[in-house]
């Protein structure tokens, strides 16, 4: 399978260091997980299949192969109600299968990357840009080419020289 067929899930699989990720949006409650979401706003315990999801899996089978699944939120205070679900539940979940979290704060900082797009960064080699209408729902991810990843590992550097560990972040923020 050549890089240009390859899809995203593919390369959850095939990736051989580290997967990064950016997310940038408040809102994803359109690409997963909805009853979980629905669950966490009615003040209802975690759905075990939700505990449990195919992404904890994935991200502990890469961890114990000794790969590197990480990622930087960009956000301001107050959260919206989908990032309280999406930091309480989902990446406390994650973390637990090695997933490691960071949190770029702009409540009281100028945005240092106010252009980045959401994207996975594969071995520092392939960059899906992520796609999501107005209301968070997914719609795709688009490979870029690789005289793209100057610019991209530009923003995963920025984003991380500015971000701090997940834990220290909500222990001082979290709700």
């Amino acid at each position: 399978m050549t890089t240009s067929s390859k899809t995203l899930g593919d390369w959850f699989n095939d990736f051989s260091g580290e997967a990064f990720r950016l997310e940038t949006l408040d809102d994803y409650s359109k690409s997963g997980g909805v009853d979980a979401y629905h669950a966490f706003l009615a003040g209802e315990p975690q759905p075990e299949d939700y505990k449990n999801a195919g992404w904890v899996t994935t991200v502990g089978d890469a961890v114990r192969s000794g790969k590197r699944i990480y990622r930087v939120h960009i956000l301001a205070r107050p959260l919206t109600d989908y990032l309280r679900f999406e930091l309480s539940w989902g990446y406390r979940r994650n973390m637990t299968a090695g997933e490691e979290f960071f949190i770029l704060d702009t409540t009281s900082q100028e945005h240092p990357i106010p252009d980045a797009p959401d994207f996975w960064l594969f071995d520092e080699r392939v960059i899906g840009a992520m796609n999501y209408d107005g209301q968070g729902k997914y719609l795709g991810a688009d490979f870029l080419g690789e005289e793209e990843l100057p610019r991209f590992l530009t923003y995963r550097d920025t984003a991380l020289a500015h971000a701090v560990p997940f834990p220290e972040w909500w222990a001082k923020h979290g709700e």
